[in-house]
């Protein structure tokens, strides 16, 4: 068994919605996050590939048309989008398409990430 981690980047804008009155992330701000993107799976012999790093951005490239520079508010189910709606928003667009995910993290900044394995 083989674990792939694939690292994206991508910039975004948002606030949170749900915070306490006077909460610095109730007020637009930008974020750099990185997410990686965790497969297992057995490696096949004819290729040497358990999947081609070039599918895993292939897959992804639909969610960061969507999500890359862009206000996140504005997305459908992330009218309050925090780091863990954001990862759980990701993996249910994401899994249909990539076999063998098993888990994403998703950095806010080199301090502060969320891990999610799915439901």
């Amino acid at each position: 068994m083989h674990r792939l981690v694939q690292t994206i980047r991508f910039e975004s804008a948002r606030k949170l919605t749900k915070v306490p009155e006077g909460h610095p992330c109730s007020n637009l701000y930008g974020l750099a996050f990185k997410l990686e993107i965790h497969l297992e799976g057995e490696m096949d012999n004819s290729t040497g590939f358990v999947t081609d790093f070039n599918n895993i951005e292939k897959e992804f490239e639909p969610i960061r048309k969507q999500i890359d520079h862009n206000y996140l508010n504005d997305i459908k189910g992330l009218d309050n989008p925090t780091s863990e709606i954001l990862i759980e928003w990701i993996w249910n667009e994401l899994k249909p398409k990539l076999e063998g995910l098993v888990k994403l993290v998703l950095w806010e900044n080199e301090v502060s990430r969320v891990e999610f394995k799915g439901n």
